[in-house]
């Protein structure tokens, strides 16, 4: 962000006025070691509330399908995790220094504003989605953040959505620093009546890219067999593996790049095709892995997976993973009735690139963006 905008602030406000919800930002970063902390402010209605008490609280949630479905006595929709705090009034565990953002958004809205803050655990995964049927938008597969703020007299009263204040919020991983070499795979494949079998090489530029990058496949082929190769087909594939409730696994081509070149028998070809994967052409396709739900033209392609080290599998709800495939065509006998393909598959990393710290001056402006749009979820009343 240059110096001469000012930082969006998103704000909240519950139906009844109560509670205002204020965060400097949507996205929270995991880092690996660590993860950004959720740290924002209320400002509530004390006149309002009475003898009633505001809790904040941070969840991450798994959906599968429909919210009012269940199979097998088992709800689709599961709390991964749960973290609970009182905010007002306050008590001595919130007595902590406040951070930076909440300085800078205390001195925007004034003292009177009550601070809240949560550490996300390690093992937690990030925001992903799976992009529903344009026919079915209600059938989703995701896990969200959210920050939820409530007023009630006790933590087990039920939460009225008209006292109540959610906002969504993404986990994010950015690119891991990586310079290894370049990834390529190979193949040698042998026909029958051939004494000679066809190579198959390809390669990679680099081994993580960032959304938006295009991807150069570098593809040597060196056909020393008695057939000829009509046709090369490089693709992008994204896998999803929902292994948390169903263990479905989703493989969708994402781009697509194909060409006539041929490689009669005896010859070679060494040539770069480029291929970019990108949302905007995948925008109707179903079971396209996204990076989280907060606005959708916001919405890209998900990052891939990393695991940490001791983590449950289960836990991450979806494994996301994508590979480059490249393809040759080859005629049988009876033309493409008999047809076979010679393929190999490359790994490689799809994220975010990690951005340059800028330490932001102290006294920079913010302005105030108000979470207008509710989802059905939130705008239904339950009074």
């Amino acid at each position: 962000m240059s110096a001469n905008k000012k930082n969006i602030v998103y704000k909240k406000l519950s139906r009844d006025k109560a509670i205002a919800t204020y965060l400097s930002k949507r996205d929270f970063v995991d880092h690996g070691s660590h993860t950004d902390l959720v740290d924002g402010v209320l400002l509530v209605d004390t006149g309002f509330l009475k003898e009633q008490k505001v809790y904040c609280r941070l969840n991450c949630i798994f959906h599968y399908g429909s919210e009012d479905i269940e199979m097998i006595g088992q709800a689709f929709k599961r709390d991964l995790y749960v973290s609970t705090i009182q905010v007002y009034p306050p008590t001595g565990e919130q007595a902590k220094p406040l951070t930076k953002a909440q300085e800078r958004l205390m001195k925007k809205i004034g003292d009177k504003a009550l601070p809240f803050c949560f550490e996300f655990p390690n093992h937690l995964p990030c925001s992903v989605c799976l992009q529903p049927a344009a026919n079915d938008p209600e059938k989703f597969c995701s896990v969200d953040f959210e920050v939820l703020a409530f007023c009630v007299n006790s933590l087990e009263d039920k939460i009225r959505k008209r006292s109540s204040v959610r906002l969504t919020i993404r986990k994010i991983q950015y690119a891991p620093d990586r310079s290894g070499p370049q990834p390529t795979a190979n193949i040698s494949k042998h026909f029958l009546m051939s004494n000679q079998p066809l190579h198959l090489t390809a390669t990679l530029n680099k081994e993580v890219y960032y959304h938006g990058d295009p991807i150069t496949v570098s593809v040597e082929v060196t056909n020393n067999s008695n057939k000829d190769v009509k046709g090369v087909r490089v693709s992008v594939v994204q896998s999803t593996n929902v292994v948390l409730y169903s263990n479905d696994t989703y493989a969708e081509e994402i781009a697509v790049e194909e060409s006539n070149d041929h490689v009669a028998s005896g010859s070679k070809l060494s040539k770069s095709y480029v291929i970019l994967p990108s949302l905007t052409n995948n925008r109707s396709k179903h079971g396209i892995a996204l990076d989280g739900r907060i606005k959708q033209e916001d919405s890209n392609l998900a990052s891939s997976t990393i695991l940490k080290e001791g983590a449950d599998r289960e836990v991450q709800g979806m494994l996301v993973s994508y590979v480059v495939k490249v393809s040759l065509s080859i005629p049988g006998v009876l033309g493409d009735l008999t047809a076979s393909d010679v393929a190999v598959e490359i790994p490689f990393l799809l994220m975010h690139p990690n951005p340059e710290a800028t330490k932001k001056p102290d006294d920079e402006d913010i302005a105030i963006e108000d979470e207008a749009d509710l989802s059905p979820l939130e705008a239904e009343d339950d009074e």
